[in-house]
């Protein structure tokens, strides 16, 4: 009796007291701005640090500007660059950001030259702007004489693109809900088929009796929905014959067909089981074969395969060619094929 007590509890799910969940979420807000700079070639030679400077541009709730220096912003490189930063231009602290800065191929040929943070993996994560005036960029970003000569540089006018994705970190908090308990429905149906309450078909099995409904047995099999509601059956039937089937067969076999699950062999078993529970499930599928209860023979049939050993797999596999259970049948085989499994 105790195990039988340790079998039912296997089957208690407590519930839950409750759960929540909440999210931090960080993601990029991205802005964009293009700067061109006509009369390059009278920018120049305005010195080392001096910068022409873009309309500022609003992305991320910061303003933000391009400066593009004609000499270069460093004194010991001799102007032989050219400097491009992009500069935090209203008050914020610790400003975190992602830069794109493009200087446009105006052939059209698509040769843009372009450092991005977008593209490749942040090693150390995005660029910090620790207040206003900080900047970003670059102090060689291209060498003079060969912007000079090239294909970025056409009726003495620039043309650079600017994106900024400022990091934006968003809280969701707990939502709270009503907490739903797992589908009972299995239970209150065996609990049905155990009281016997509204019960109007009995199946002699042998020596044993077993009271079921017609309605909810017609809902779960084909077979027992012609046998009751079909052309040829018999809506006022009372009693029905069950031969070839062992009285704990036919159980387990009402107790699936009421509570959707694979029974227990204690709770088919009044005593100490008869038989092992192995070929409990052999003769099962037998049944869910003859009914059509095709989700009870693909249980019995897994079961089956994590059940296969050397005292069991002939008759295993005697059974899958007989019930058509290919699978079972391929697993069978498959066992009997590798010769540690034999000892051979």
């Amino acid at each position: 009796m105790a195990e039988l007590e340790e079998e039912r509890m296997g089957d208690f799910k407590p519930f839950s007291e409750g759960s929540s969940c909440s999210r931090s979420i960080s993601e990029t807000v991205n802005g964009s701005h293009q700067f061109t700079i006509k009369g390059y070639s009278l920018a120049k030679g305005m010195g080392a640090g001096k910068y022409i400077m873009s309309d500022t541009f609003t992305v991320g709730g910061y303003d933000w500007a391009i400066y593009f220096y004609p000499d270069g912003k460093n004194p010991e490189d001799n102007s032989m660059y050219v400097s491009v930063f992009i500069a935090l231009a209203s008050d914020g602290t610790d400003v975190r950001a992602l830069f794109k800065l493009t200087l446009v191929d105006q052939s059209e040929k698509g040769n843009d030259k372009v450092h991005s943070h977008f593209d490749r993996p942040l090693e150390s994560g995005p660029y910090t702007l620790k207040y206003k005036g900080s900047m970003w960029g670059y102090k060689r970003f291209f060498r003079r004489t060969q912007l000079e000569t090239s294909e970025y540089l056409k009726n003495d006018c620039l043309v650079m693109h600017c994106t900024v994705g400022v990091v934006k970190t968003r809280f969701e908090g707990s939502k709270q809900g009503v907490i739903v308990p797992q589908s009972d429905m299995g239970r209150d149906f065996k609990d049905l088929l155990e009281s016997e309450v509204g019960c109007d078909i009995l199946f002699k099995v042998k020596s044993e009796s077993f009271k079921a409904h017609k309605l909810i047995l017609a809902a779960r099999s084909p077979v027992f929905r012609a046998q009751f509601f079909g052309l040829v059956g018999d809506p006022t039937l009372e009693e029905v014959v069950v031969e070839d089937i062992e009285p704990f067969i036919f159980k387990a076999m009402l107790l699936f067909v009421y509570s959707d699950k694979l029974p227990g062999i204690y709770e088919v078993m009044d005593s100490m089981p008869l038989c092992s529970y192995t070929v409990m499930v052999q003769h099962l599928l037998a049944a869910a074969d003859l009914y059509n209860l095709d989700r009870l023979k693909l249980l019995c049939e897994s079961k089956l395969c994590e059940e296969i050993n050397t005292d069991n797999v002939a008759t295993t596999l005697a059974l899958a060619e007989q019930h058509h259970c290919p699978q079972l049948k391929a697993i069978c085989l498959k066992y009997i094929a590798n010769p540690a499994n034999l000892g051979g």
